[in-house]
């Protein structure tokens, strides 16, 4: 579960208050927004990249509102999946894990089980460099998965990708989610992402936040085109 209440975010001069929503365990929230509404910003103050101006985080039940990023449970996928370039696929994925003193043989398997849930298996041993935008976001969601995370976030991963390949990744999220259970928040301006996604709909517009129905029926994705 995520949820804010009367969150206040700040980002320079930039301020937003009275940021209150919640998306129920194991379901899928989408946050939509125009470009510099603020929508990035709440969604690093819940990773507790930025300090929270005021109000209240809740994660999995438990209040996180001041806790640092390492103890929030949470797999950030950023706009540009910021891969290590100096360090092949397989190393990417299993980093997390490496820092938290995992043992080798653990790595190698719980690397090759997401290998095979993100279908990169026959990538694991390339460089970042030369991926497609697609192959490296499916190595970014793998990196972010790799700890057992009970939140997902995702700060509009699809934006720079072809259509056919968003349509390709938005079932693979989807599909990703439902298999592992994660609580995920995805930020996006693509109104097509957010009806084939979305569990639960949030949207910030002229400085306010609004909780709508889920802009498609769950189960049933479709697309505006």
């Amino acid at each position: 579960m995520i949820a804010v209440e009367n969150l206040s975010v700040a980002a320079g001069a930039f301020r937003l208050d009275g940021v209150s929503f919640e998306i129920p365990a194991g379901r899928y929230g989408v946050l939509m927004g125009k470009t510099g509404c603020g929508k990035t910003t709440i969604l690093e103050t819940i990773c507790g990249l930025k300090p929270a101006a005021g109000g209240t985080i809740r994660l999995m039940g438990d209040d996180v509102t001041g806790a640092k990023p390492a103890e929030r449970n949470i797999g950030f996928v950023p706009q540009d999946g910021a891969l290590f370039m100096t360090m092949s696929v397989r190393e990417n994925v299993g980093f997390a894990l490496q820092v938290r003193g995992w043992k080798r043989d653990r790595i190698a398997a719980r690397v090759e089980e997401l290998a095979e849930l993100l279908a990169v298996t026959h990538l694991l041993d390339r460089m970042p460099t030369g991926l497609s935008g697609g192959e490296q976001q499916r190595v970014a969601l793998g990196r972010a998965l790799a700890c057992h995370p009970g939140i997902l976030c995702l700060d509009e991963p699809l934006s720079a990708l072809d259509d056919d390949t968003r349509k390709t990744m938005i079932g693979l999220l989807k599909d990703v989610q439902r298999k592992t259970g994660v609580t995920a928040l995805h930020i996006t301006h693509n109104r097509v992402e957010a009806e084939q996604l979305a569990d639960t709909f949030i949207r910030i517009e002229d400085g306010k936040l609004a909780v709508l129905p889920a802009p498609r029926t769950n189960g049933n994705a479709k697309g505006n085109g």
